[in-house]
């Protein structure tokens, strides 16, 4: 058996970290559901949590990739990173 690169496991554990906030998981379901790009205080919204709540969860999903965000325009608008 192959031992596990130590940055490879720190990866795992920062993206099992993220996920194990069941408020992080239902932002994650709720832009997975849409299937369109969301704008925080939709997704607070769709969850029921204040868009302060929202932001702190979404930076967290942005942080470990679990979500993209485009600010190209005025509000920002974001989406689950399919890759």
């Amino acid at each position: 058996m192959d031992a596990l690169d130590r940055t490879v496991a720190e990866a795992y554990a920062s993206w099992f970290g993220c996920l194990a906030d069941p408020t992080r998981l239902q932002v994650l379901h709720a832009l997975a559901c849409e299937l369109r790009p969301m704008r925080v205080g939709q997704i607070a919204e769709a969850v029921g949590i204040a868009q302060s709540t929202a932001s702190v969860h979404l930076q967290r999903l942005l942080d470990d990739e679990f979500v993209l965000v485009d600010r190209s325009s005025q509000a920002s608008w974001y989406v689950v990173n399919a890759a």
